[in-house]
């Protein structure tokens, strides 16, 4: 009976501790309690139940107070004084996988709030911890630790270095082809927080072969929108751009998709890339590259930029690079597959085209297939611009419309009697083909009147 008595204390004491470390971590999702319960000192309650004998308690603690150091900078401060991360870093290399996480959950919380307590984080030597968790087994661990390490580096640059010299990148870019998409996700925008300081940062990201998976990240319908933000958010767009400026050949190929991938997605996105200066780069490969299927990808991610506003259009065709696409699509040397992209990147910059500057040589060297769109853009403009239809007859636009060879009834038709019907019939006259001829003929059969 009596060791009985006693079991039954022990029991009560485990019970009441569990549903007390259950239910401050309940309570701790609640904005309203906060206060409350740093005033009542939970936080060294909690330490205290970090060193449990029974799992399940050190867990649930550990998730208290993430969620508490989540809360504020304050609190994050409190969990730091008490002298709790070095336990926690301790636990991250000899607990089981759900205190990982829970632990992992803590840093994390800490890290975000301030650059002073990611140092913290780091002072501790959470980091060698860290990295560790991105070889484990399970992949919630990875993703814990990958969420960490990204609080930690996004702050600057001397974090993100401190990161990199912990040996966290080439895991990390092992993390991106894991097959679970949350993991996938956040350890590419650790990556991207890593990269975005400095161009020697980008470059080391760069050469762990992030690129390359990252694009193809790209393709995963699942991934591909938040993804795309994910990269521009963290300012990897510009990481990139500098990337394929300073390398040649197929090391450009990643990097040249993804731009492409990231500007399909929307208006926002394409013009991230353009104010980025994407489409000088782009250009320069467009124009240098030996390779066609380098070529060819730089015509696709040029008309994936282009083809959503008149704005976006112009910022393509003001870099001098239709002329180089229609070069190439016309080209016999060019390979079918070059030629395909780049007559539809001529096309979806077109389509959008309001600036008439970039399409006027269009009327002159452009085949029937692609003159049709030129001749369609300016009988949009020309209705609605006094002055574009001025300059239109004097640089001789107007002229060489009148010699295009339309079928009657075609599409082309009706855009050219759009245009004209923009002008005094006497004007659009003049400058058909033959008028001159028909004036010398009124002058040769003209009779003088005689005074």
């Amino acid at each position: 009976m009596s060791q009985r008595r006693v079991l039954k204390v022990f029991e009560q004491y485990q019970k009441a501790r569990t549903e007390f470390v259950q239910m401050v971590a309940e309570l701790a999702t609640r904005p309203e309690n906060i206060e409350t319960l740093q005033n009542v000192g939970v936080i060294s309650l909690l330490r205290t139940l970090l060193l449990d004998v029974v799992p399940t308690i050190q867990q649930t603690a550990a998730l208290a107070l993430g969620r508490l150091a989540n809360y504020n900078d304050d609190l994050a401060e409190a969990v730091v004084k008490c002298d709790i991360l070095p336990q926690l870093v301790y636990s991250l290399a000899e607990q089981n996988s759900f205190y990982k996480k829970a632990a992992a959950f803590v840093l994390r919380a800490v890290g975000k709030h301030s650059p002073q307590l990611a140092q913290a984080i780091v002072a501790c030597g959470a980091l060698d911890s860290l990295v560790i968790c991105l070889e484990d087994f399970d992949p919630g661990v990875k993703e814990a630790a990958a969420w960490a390490l990204r609080y930690i580096a996004r702050h600057n640059a001397e974090l993100s270095q401190v990161v990199v010299d912990a040996g966290a990148v080439p895991l990390l870019v092992l993390c991106i082809q894991e097959p679970e998409i949350a993991l996938k996700r956040i350890a590419a925008s650790a990556l991207s927080d890593i990269a975005k300081h400095s161009p020697e940062l980008a470059q080391t990201v760069v050469d762990a072969g992030a690129v390359a998976h990252l694009v193809q990240m790209l393709l995963n319908p699942d991934a591909k929108l938040k993804l795309s933000q994910l990269v521009v958010n963290a300012g990897g767009v510009a990481a990139v751009i500098d990337c394929i400026g300073s390398c040649k050949g197929n090391t450009r190929l990643p990097g040249i998709m993804m731009l492409g991938y990231v500007a399909a997605h929307s208006e926002n996105l394409a013009m991230a890339v353009i104010i980025s200066k994407g489409i000088p780069q782009l250009s320069v490969c467009l124009s240098e590259e030996p390779e066609d299927h380098i070529k060819a990808a730089a015509a696709w991610a040029l008309g994936q930029i282009g083809r959503h506003t008149p704005e976006h259009a112009r910022a393509v065709a003001v870099t001098n690079t239709l002329p180089v696409l229609l070069s190439l699509y016309m080209s016999t040397e060019s390979s079918e597959d070059l030629q395909v992209k780049s007559k539809k990147a001529i096309k979806s910059i077109l389509q959008k085209c309001t600036y008439l500057p970039a399409l006027e040589p269009f009327l002159y060297d452009a085949p029937p297939s692609i003159l049709k769109h030129v001749v369609a853009q300016f009988s949009k403009v020309l209705p609605h611009d006094s002055k574009a239809r001025r300059l239109f007859v004097t640089s001789g636009g107007l002229k060489k419309v009148q010699e295009i060879k339309a079928e009657p009834g075609s599409l082309l038709q009706e855009y050219i009697n759009s245009i004209n019907n923009c002008y005094p019939e006497e004007i659009v006259r003049y400058y058909s083909p033959g008028y001159s001829d028909t004036l010398l003929q009124r002058v040769d059969s003209y009779q003088p009147l005689n005074n």
